[in-house]
């Protein structure tokens, strides 16, 4: 090509500009890169930001550290009271070693999920019903305290694991409804008693007050006859005491009394 570049050269210039726009790589800030040379780990981390891979001598490996909500699902368990059930769960856990987790395992991602599942099965079998459905919380941190201890050398940290859902079997749902109820009703029924007792304990005092001071119960009489009074009856018969009626008998015993000796 007269006054320009020739083909051979416009042929290596677009060769070595494709070669150099593979070898620049940009990994965003929740991403490192792993990196190979000729088959060989090269120690630390790329990234994040403007990262040179001198493609074909490297391989990079893009790994991810945000966290990861993982869902195990369903699975079917037998718990230690042989309560047939089907338990899902979600696993909470993020890559804090990007080397570990692509040299130790071949895939972290269907590993963890695999662990997961096992160790699900394992765990809630060797539990109650009751306490699957009344313990989940301590269940839930036994799950996460396995689960980090055999990941970590994947360089993997489980945050947390919740057990979602827990499928009970339909006769079952029936048994656990009926003795709740039976719950309620023995609370109802203790609760009662315990206010039969206390309102005979309280009106044994009152009773205990009354009978040491006589102008009170002439008193409560007369507030009961009030109340009596207050509803729209034609005729009120209230039977009264003989008490009302000494203090009257003592003032006439006196009059009587001063008037003989006069």
């Amino acid at each position: 090509m007269p006054g320009g570049l020739s083909i051979g050269t416009l042929a290596v210039v677009i060769v070595v500009a494709i070669f150099l726009l593979n070898w620049v790589k940009i990994l965003n800030e929740y991403e490192r890169g792993v990196v190979f040379r000729l088959g060989n780990l090269i120690p630390r981390p790329k990234g994040p930001g403007l990262v040179l891979v001198f493609a074909p001598i490297d391989r990079l490996v893009k790994v991810s550290l945000r966290l990861v909500a993982l869902d195990v699902p369903p699975q079917d368990i037998i718990t230690k009271d042989n309560v047939s059930v089907k338990v899902n769960a979600v696993v909470f856990f993020r890559v804090v070693d990007p080397i570990k987790a692509i040299v130790e395992v071949e895939n972290f991602l269907y590993a963890t999920s695999q662990l997961a599942q096992t160790t699900l099965r394992s765990i809630l079998g060797q539990a109650e019903l009751d306490d699957l459905l009344a313990e989940r919380d301590q269940l839930n941190m036994r799950l996460q305290d396995i689960l980090d201890k055999h990941t970590d050398p994947w360089g993997i940290k489980v945050t947390s694991v919740e057990v979602k859902h827990v499928d009970l079997p339909s006769e079952m749902q029936r048994a656990i409804a009926k003795q709740a109820e039976a719950e309620r009703e023995k609370r109802a029924k203790v609760i009662h008693a315990e206010g039969e007792f206390l309102a005979a304990e309280n009106l044994s005092k009152a009773a205990e007050i009354v009978g040491r001071h006589p102008l009170g119960m002439q008193l409560r009489y007369l507030q009961t006859l009030t109340e009596v009074a207050s509803e729209k009856n034609s005729t009120i018969i209230f039977p009264l005491p003989i008490e009302l009626f000494e203090p009257l008998l003592d003032k006439f015993k006196e009059w009587r009394d001063k008037k003989a000796k006069d």
